[in-house]
């Protein structure tokens, strides 16, 4: 198997392979769910296929943990100039499992959760599901591009905030956040003595002129009040195998998870640590094509919105594979997402599910083949003019 990422798969061989972009909604191209059309890389699956063979069956080894923290020790080290000592990397299920454990083990009991948004679906959730009101702090704009507002950052502080979440690369809107801006925050933060989750599951697909910078590095400051997630799973096209990574920036938190942590380091699956292994071990070369490739996507995007849907604002994402389509000019309320499912066929994220400040918006995923694109946008301007007259 060669280890090149495959760009071209049809719409009926992605809808065979059986996965949830493209079987949620059968009758529709599927743009929504973050998951690329690519496959993986070839070291992964070679894994993979070795740790079936081999019979890892059974309950996670300490072996496989030790040697999943040196994997993203070392590639952090690489791509981030960050040392992290391996023992303060510990595997979880998911990203959504580090929110989780952050809220019960690393923040206030009974505090409300801060919440940029647009956010990631699931962070307007889970706070909810375990008792935790939620601060929204809708993004301020600077021309057309997404700023924190600290204004209102520290209005949420004050009105009892205590975790506060960070995603960077963020999701939706793309974002890369520069040391500048990251202070800034931190300092609000550590003015009123909270703590920051940072969820930097997307930080290996930054582009060219932009450089990812975990905001735990910052300073003392910072690494004294975040926990951080990890993963290969966005950038290595593994959500369904299972682990992240949590890592700990501080004495005080690495010794609270030593003894709070090993249930939820159970929520790790064998074939998930082996695959993360291999991806941040031997899968550069496959990711450098990938964002090379998404690096074209994202602007052969902006041409097809341009020459189909004109009205829609769109700047491209400085990281990730997600457009975030501001949709407001084309006259279709608060739920474009809904309308492009019913009247074009494609399935995009509809913006309200990313919060209060995502009415008129839909989230867009690009990592697919560009035929596809080409076809996804095509249908979505036809549908607009339809719906025109």
């Amino acid at each position: 198997m060669p280890d090149t990422p495959d760009f071209d798969g049809t719409i009926d061989r992605l809808r065979t392979a059986g996965g949830l972009k493209w079987t949620l909604h059968p009758a529709a191209i599927g743009a929504f769910v973050a998951e690329m059309d690519f496959g993986t890389a070839e070291p992964v699956v070679r894994a993979l296929h070795e740790s079936v063979e081999s019979g890892l069956f059974g309950y996670l080894p300490p072996r496989l943990v030790d040697e999943l923290a040196r994997a993203w020790t070392g590639f952090a080290r690489d791509r981030y100039g960050w040392d992290v000592p391996p023992e303060r990397v510990r595997p979880l299920a998911d990203v959504v499992s580090g929110l989780v454990v952050a809220i019960d083990h690393f923040s206030r009991p009974g505090r409300p959760v801060i919440l940029p948004t647009p956010a990631y679906m699931p962070f307007l959730v889970v706070p909810r599901e375990l008792g935790r009101d939620i601060i929204q702090v809708p993004m301020a704009r600077d021309g057309d591009r997404y700023v924190y507002d600290l204004d209102a950052l520290d209005a949420a502080y004050r009105a009892g905030g205590d975790l506060l979440v960070l995603c960077n690369p963020h999701n939706p809107i793309g974002r890369v956040l520069e040391p500048d801006e990251m202070t800034a925050v931190a300092e609000v933060v550590d003015r009123h003595g909270g703590r920051v989750f940072s969820d930097e599951i997307h930080a290996p697909l930054v582009y060219d002129g932009l450089r990812h910078v975990p905001y735990a590095t910052l300073s003392d400051v910072t690494a004294a009040h975040t926990v951080t997630a990890v993963s290969a799973s966005k950038a290595w096209n593994l959500p369904g195998l299972k682990c992240a990574q949590l890592v700990l920036s501080n004495d005080a938190d690495a010794e609270l998870w030593a003894r709070v942590g090993t249930t939820p380091e159970h929520g790790a699956s064998n074939p998930g640590v082996v695959a993360n292994i291999a991806a941040y071990t031997q899968g550069g070369p496959w990711l450098d094509a990938v964002l090379a490739h998404l690096d074209g996507s994202r602007r052969l995007l902006g041409d097809l919105l341009a020459a189909h849907l004109p009205e829609v604002r769109y700047r491209a994402p400085e990281g990730t594979y997600l457009a975030w389509l501001d949709c407001r000019d084309l006259g279709l309320g608060d739920h474009p997402g809904e309308f492009f499912l019913e009247h074009a066929g494609v399935a995009l994220t509809d913006g309200p599910a990313c919060g209060d400040a995502g009415a008129g918006f839909a989230r867009y995923n690009f990592a697919t083949p560009r035929a596809v694109m080409e076809q996804t946008v095509a249908r979505m301007g036809e549908a607009v003019h339809r719906h025109r007259g």
